[in-house]
């Protein structure tokens, strides 16, 4: 019965990639039993209330404009939640139909969190799940009428961490070597709203402890805390960030910020007075609910996007 429900599903992973996926469709991160990183536990999803509480199989839901508005640049996004738990709507769903008005393909992925007990090393799960969303993107760009360099990466809160994280790493630890792993995982831009960036001092502590546990090295916070990891050779970076943030300190964007500005990556860099860490799609008070906006013009002059649509 295993072994069907195996076959099955790695059919279904084919199809998807082959004849082109749609609308909200689900696509599988991994082929059944070559997961990394995993102990070989057969786990069951837990969602409740739109939050993903443990990921038994990590994917992505794909959003995708139509034909006609369709700019032909995609960006990946990794919803929040503090390494705990997956916020899928708020800091995903919401975000992909935002993009798709703008003619880009939106992915959310529903990574697997550093809390399962499927996972050999706690804090290598998401990344992997992180870097391989992107090169099945890339792999399947001709299908989906995507253009491999015009992939960003996007996270909110500790998916911010994540995205910025995929953004800066120089090695790939997907391990799986197949032909989606020939594929790059690096974006060509990275979008970042209140992100969760420094494992030390500034640390958002529900993050870093879920991510690296109660008392990680020294060695793994510097590694783990993406400021470290700018190079000449990251992607330009729109960061949106609230002044008042209360639970994630906004010296967090600035950190990034120095470093991105210290290697010569473009970068537009916004705090806004208000917000707290709570700048979403809607409902976002006074000056901030302009950040979508800003974010749009600078798609725009980056030129990931087209100043008008086809």
């Amino acid at each position: 019965m295993i072994m069907m429900l195996r076959v099955i599903l790695n059919v279904s992973v084919l199809l998807l990639f082959t004849c082109g996926a749609r609308a909200q469709d689900f696509i599988p991160l991994w082929p059944v039993g070559k997961m990394p990183d995993s102990k070989g536990l057969h786990l069951k999803d837990s969602i409740v209330n739109e939050r993903a509480y443990q990921v038994g199989v990590p994917g992505m839901y794909a959003f995708f404009p139509s034909k006609d508005d369709n700019c032909g640049a995609a960006v990946v996004i990794y919803p929040g939640g503090g390494y705990s738990h997956i916020a899928l709507n708020l800091g995903g769903f919401q975000l992909a139909k935002w993009f798709n008005t703008l003619g880009i393909s939106a992915f959310v992925v529903k990574y697997r969190l550093p809390n399962s007990p499927d996972a050999v090393k706690s804090e290598l799960a998401p990344l992997q799940d992180g870097q391989r969303a992107l090169q099945i993107v890339r792999a399947n760009a001709k299908t989906w009428n995507i253009q491999k360099n015009k992939i960003g990466a996007m996270g909110t809160s500790a998916g911010g961490h994540l995205a910025a994280w995929v953004g800066t790493a120089e090695e790939d630890i997907t391990s799986l070597k197949d032909s989606i792993d020939e594929n790059s995982f690096e974006p060509n831009f990275m979008i970042l709203v209140s992100p969760v960036i420094d494992m030390g001092e500034f640390a958002h502590k529900g993050s870093r402890e879920s991510l690296l546990g109660k008392n990680p090295s020294d060695e793994l916070i510097k590694k783990y805390s993406p400021q470290n990891n700018v190079t000449d050779k990251a992607p330009p970076c729109f960061i949106a960030d609230a002044f008042n943030d209360k639970t994630v300190q906004p010296i967090n964007s600035l950190l990034f910020y120095q470093a991105l500005l210290q290697h010569k990556i473009s970068t537009s860099f916004h705090v806004f007075p208000q917000g707290g860490h709570a700048i979403n799609v809607n409902n976002t008070p006074g000056s901030t609910s302009f950040w979508k906006e800003l974010c749009e013009e600078w798609l725009k002059e980056m030129g990931f996007i087209s100043f008008e649509k086809k």
